[in-house]
């Protein structure tokens, strides 16, 4: 049997943008005038902690999306790509930033840090996108705009019109804002086209 809707979870870590990102989409649903439920979880995010937020378009039950059911991750950091990789459904999609924040913990207590190569070889399980957001958020204008980056490189894979979402950044980010996050957003779709 078939599951209704799209189940959409984003992962990050505080202060990356990940509220902004579901807003942006919650926004979108409204525009299209399509059923959305949100669920957001904070691990001290204020700290550098470990952000998730879950989006299901056009779903039946409550809105967080049960483990082995995503049909989309999109992640701000590889590390967090990784950590909830076990969200996604088997022909599930992954959408993630190619940078590696390490967590305080591996230089506190002299740990091994994980190894990129190691992280994305684990992640090819599934079908996987992987960019430079950071540099693609610079070269629009704006370092701080990974999130609309990231919405814009995932964004063929949801089933919602890309003029849509574009109105939905325009709606989301701040007035003085919006010119330079619609050029990171048109630029991820561009980098996003690239994934196979």
């Amino acid at each position: 049997m078939k599951k209704a809707g799209f189940d959409i979870l984003i992962v990050g870590i505080g202060g990356q943008g990940t509220i902004l990102a579901s807003n942006i989409l919650g926004e979108a649903c409204l525009i299209e005038k399509r059923h959305v439920q949100g669920a957001e979880t904070h691990g001290m995010a204020q700290r550098g902690g470990s952000v998730e937020s879950h989006i299901r378009i056009d779903g039946k039950y409550g809105p967080l999306i049960a483990q082995g059911t995503a049909d989309l991750l999109i992640s701000f950091d590889l590390l967090e790509a990784l950590r909830y990789s076990h969200y996604l459904k088997q022909d599930g999609t992954i959408v993630t930033n190619s940078h590696l924040v390490l967590p305080t913990s591996v230089f506190m207590q002299n740990l091994e840090a994980p190894r990129e190569d190691a992280i994305i070889g684990s992640l090819k399980k599934h079908r996987l996108c992987l960019l430079d957001a950071e540099q693609i958020a610079r070269d629009a204008g704006n370092p701080l705009s990974v999130n609309v980056v990231m919405l814009g490189a995932a964004s063929r894979l949801m089933p919602l019109k890309p003029e849509s979402l574009l109105e939905a950044v325009r709606r989301s980010v701040p007035k003085k804002t919006i010119d330079v996050n619609v050029k990171a957003f048109e630029a991820g779709q561009a980098a996003g086209n690239t994934c196979t």
